[in-house]
């Protein structure tokens, strides 16, 4: 423990001015040093959290939180099997779906798309695509009128709007005596989605489920089974139930299999931006060595007035400990209060870059939404704040420890 003696001359060397103006530039270097590193470190971990967390939350309100399929992308009898999986009483809703690949063509504008049919008054049980249209309605696809609802950035790139008539072509081609060619099909836009995510405003469009069963063939027969689930950060868990209740034959994802690629990536990129940052604290924490070195040379004389006085060499060490470690604490402080508040307004101050430079910072192209979230974890902080405190003391272990291995005699001698 640290005595009201230690204390007191702790603070007061915290609190002198140094007789060499260096040694307070450097100290007051180091703190600004941990403040800036504390800040960018809370402010990044915080920008990743929200990029993780929006991201998460759009893939699965498009992606749904898990599928149940057919290895020959046929399921059959699905009824039979969305009802046995509802006997999990975590799967909330449950909704067919049928997948293809095809290219839509209007006016010479070709682009690829996944074409997904969906029956729009179930389907609104298991995605919020329908509560993101910005024209339109989801309910438009009518069986048989054959309507379709595509997204936003798609319909930018082939330059349609609402009420113009778009050519799905598919793979699955006809026959004839001149070969095989493809087989085409008119749809009508009468709605228009925008999720800010590019990869699905750019690539998804969606049509009647019955409407999507003719363009394929498929007959009654449709792609998979998507599933609510009440909580999803269990879906590894349903998916074991689920295993021992369905067919041997069906194949159950959630959406950590369907995107495990890119949570990985993030996950690691979070990790290696947390041991990145936390060495820029680590150097300017350490920068309190060289001042707490020239601080113990300069207050020689003290140090062995104070041990001819009875202060041991642990009171002299902890009176160094203290002062470079308070250093280490205004400079964490200071560093955790601005960190919070640009993790708090980091987007809003983007968003300001943007309009005044004219520039696009954030390109849904690249990643994946058009605009900077943030999300801040207390114990993302709390870890921070800790780890800054701890590197900032053990930097001043060595001077302390040489401060208190100062031979009075010596330092007295030409005094």
């Amino acid at each position: 423990m640290i005595s009201k003696f230690e204390l007191m001359v702790g603070m007061r060397y915290l609190r002198a001015k140094q007789k060499n103006s260096f040694v307070s530039f450097i100290s007051l270097v180091s703190i600004i040093g941990i403040a800036l590193g504390v800040a960018v470190l809370i402010t990044v971990l915080s920008v990743m959290n929200g990029f993780q967390h929006e991201i998460r939350q759009k893939i699965i309100g498009v992606s749904a939180h898990m599928q149940i399929m057919d290895p020959t992308g046929k399921l059959n009898d699905w009824q039979s099997i969305a009802l046995t999986s509802k006997e999990n009483k975590q799967i909330v809703a449950t909704a067919p779906y049928v997948d293809g690949q095809a290219l839509l063509s209007f006016d010479g504008n070709v682009n690829g798309v996944l074409v997904r049919g969906v029956d729009p008054d179930i389907e609104k049980s298991v995605d919020n695509t329908g509560n993101q249209m910005i024209s339109g309605k989801f309910d438009s696809l009518k069986q048989g009128e054959f309507n379709v609802v595509i997204g936003q950035d798609l319909a930018r790139l082939l330059g349609v709007t609402m009420g113009d008539k778009i050519t799905v072509i598919t793979p699955d081609g006809q026959s004839t005596p001149a070969g095989v060619i493809p087989r085409l099909k008119r749809f009508t836009i009468t709605g228009v989605f925008n999720t800010h995510m590019y990869e699905y405003d750019s690539q998804l469009i969606f049509i009647n489920l019955k409407d999507s069963q003719v363009l394929f063939k498929m007959g009654d027969a449709v792609s998979g089974i998507r599933l609510k689930v009440n909580d999803i950060m269990k879906t590894q868990e349903i998916k074991n139930q689920l295993g021992s209740i369905l067919p041997d034959n069906l194949l159950v994802s959630d959406w950590v299999d369907q995107h495990k690629n890119y949570f990985t990536a993030v996950d690691m990129e979070k990790k290696m931006m947390s041991v990145v940052l936390t060495l820029i604290i680590a150097v300017a924490a350490f920068n309190l060595v060289s001042t707490l070195v020239m601080t113990v040379n300069e207050k020689k004389s003290d140090i062995a007035i104070l041990r001819t006085m009875g202060a041991s060499k642990g009171s002299i060490m902890k009176i160094f400990i203290l002062q470079g470690g308070m250093s280490g604490i205004i400079g964490t402080v200071s560093g955790t209060g601005l960190g919070l508040l640009l993790a708090t307004y980091v987007g809003k101050i983007v968003h300001f870059i943007e309009l005044i430079t004219g520039a696009k910072l954030i390109n849904a192209d690249v990643y994946l939404i058009d605009y900077l979230p943030s999300k801040i974890f207390p114990s993302d902080v709390i870890t921070i704040f800790i780890i800054s405190i701890i590197l900032s003391i053990l930097a001043t272990l060595y001077p302390s420890w040489k401060a208190a291995n100062t031979d009075p005699v010596e330092a007295l001698r030409y005094e």
